[in-house]
């Protein structure tokens, strides 16, 4: 199986977020969904604390599992960040507003954030 995404429309600048940024969210309680685009075999490595894991290639097909949760804030990562990017571009064309990907993805998070997250290639 290959990582080969939805076709997204365009990428926004602007949809990508720090994980410094993320972190100040999580501290000032806000109302966020953090969802790792990962591959099953990545989450068993490494995952952020109350992360839901809906793989980029199954996507759009459960893409009905978050339509809760339009009125949230979606964080997405991934790895280094290209993955979370495609998936952001994919729920914004499907409607979804408030959709950013972590920039630099868990590794970022794992350096900059919580070393004791772990880091893998």
């Amino acid at each position: 199986m290959t990582d080969q995404p939805p076709k997204p429309s365009t990428h926004n600048p602007d949809w990508e977020v720090t994980p410094e940024q993320v972190r100040q969210w999580l501290k000032q309680g806000e109302d966020i969904i953090i969802l790792d685009v990962r591959r099953p075999e990545e989450w068993d490595i490494a995952r952020l604390e109350k992360a839901v894991l809906i793989p980029l290639q199954q996507l759009p097909q459960r893409v009905h599992e978050l339509n809760d949760h339009r009125h949230r804030r979606l964080v997405i990562h991934c790895h280094h960040g290209v993955r979370s990017l495609r998936a952001t571009a994919l729920l914004r064309d499907l409607g979804f507003k408030q959709v950013h990907s972590m920039a630099g993805g868990i590794d970022a998070w794992s350096l900059t954030i919580d070393s004791a997250v772990p880091r893998y290639h």
